[in-house]
């Protein structure tokens, strides 16, 4: 493939600007127009792309069809990674959600249908497991979901299947598993596990963990999830398209063992402090990554501890 344009919604969130900066490295990308509207993303986040001449960007909400259909013409690739995240903000909000991530994924499938996009790479979760208790989590095998969060991604796989028999719009599913890493912000009421815990020891105070600690996670660095994306933005593999993968690094780390870490990472003796657990959120999480391997030819790049340390030192650098 070369010569591609490439869209990426959410472009200027965490996941989406790390990805930009990928595409717009590619020799195979003549083009990235980002679509955000930030209402998640950071205008912060796409600051440093501005000067590119291979980068466009679009103020638009996914929830706006007449926008998508606009501006994903002439374009041949998507990355759909615009969404409402936080299993708590699902709860607290469950219609913004739903309108977000479901209403907002359709008008982009749809405009990209109308568009004769050649594909679509989707940003799923491993919410859509549910109250499986079956570890490591293979993707043919789901439980019932355990948030109105849960449910909006497990629509968006739904709506994918169905535009490919209906419309042939070609898809890829990937399930992320709790993704960290730079530019991810631990500054707002909705922020992820690893920010918050390393904003805490970078200001010297002890982080909450929400029950006992023993919750595992199979905890992603970012340059997974884009290279996840990479492999699936322009695989020749025609076997590998309309499936849903796992995107993790198969193993499994307890919060109380990522506060022990952090210990070592940043010197500091500071011991989390423990409250009543959330609601909807899932006691154990681990990827089989088998089939990612199979069709995509992913391989992890960076594991848990590695990561942690790469990005705690990138929110000491920023000083956070």
């Amino acid at each position: 493939m070369e010569g591609k344009r490439v869209i990426i919604t959410g472009g200027a969130g965490f996941i989406g600007s790390n990805l930009t900066a990928a595409l717009l490295a590619d020799p195979r990308v003549e083009k990235v127009r980002v679509i955000d509207d930030f209402s998640n993303g950071y205008r912060s986040n796409v600051e440093e792309f501005l000067s590119r001449p291979k980068f466009d960007f679009v103020e638009a909400d996914i929830c706006d069809y007449d926008a998508m259909l606009k501006h994903t013409e002439g374009f041949h690739l998507i990355s759909h990674q615009a969404a409402l995240g936080s299993v708590p903000r699902s709860i607290k909000d469950p219609m913004r959600s739903t309108k977000v991530n479901i209403d907002g994924t359709v008008n982009v499938m749809h405009a990209a249908v109308q568009n004769k996009i050649e594909r679509i790479v989707l940003a799923c979760s491993s919410s859509t497991y549910g109250d499986s208790k079956e570890l490591p989590k293979v993707e043919d095998r789901i439980g019932r979901p355990l948030s109105p969060y849960a449910i909006t991604k497990y629509a968006m796989e739904l709506y994918a299947d169905v535009f490919k028999k209906t419309y042939g719009l070609n898809y890829v599913g990937l399930r992320y598993f709790n993704v960290f890493g730079p530019k991810q912000s631990p500054d707002n009421p909705y922020a992820a596990v690893i920010p918050l815990f390393c904003k805490a020891f970078l200001e010297g105070e002890q982080p909450t963990i929400n029950g006992d600690g023993m919750h595992s996670r199979d905890f992603t660095y970012v340059d997974n999830a884009v290279h996840a994306n990479m492999l699936a933005l322009f695989t020749d593999n025609s076997g590998a398209l309309n499936q849903v993968y796992n995107v993790a690094c198969g193993e499994q780390t307890t919060l109380n063992e990522m506060v022990n870490i952090l210990q070592h990472v940043s010197g500091k003796n500071i011991n989390a402090i423990y409250g009543p657990e959330r609601a909807g959120d899932v006691k154990h999480s681990k990827a089989d990554i088998t089939k990612i391997k199979k069709h995509l030819g992913y391989e992890p790049k960076v594991f848990f501890e590695e990561g942690l340390r790469s990005v705690y030192a990138w929110y000491k650098k920023i000083n956070l």
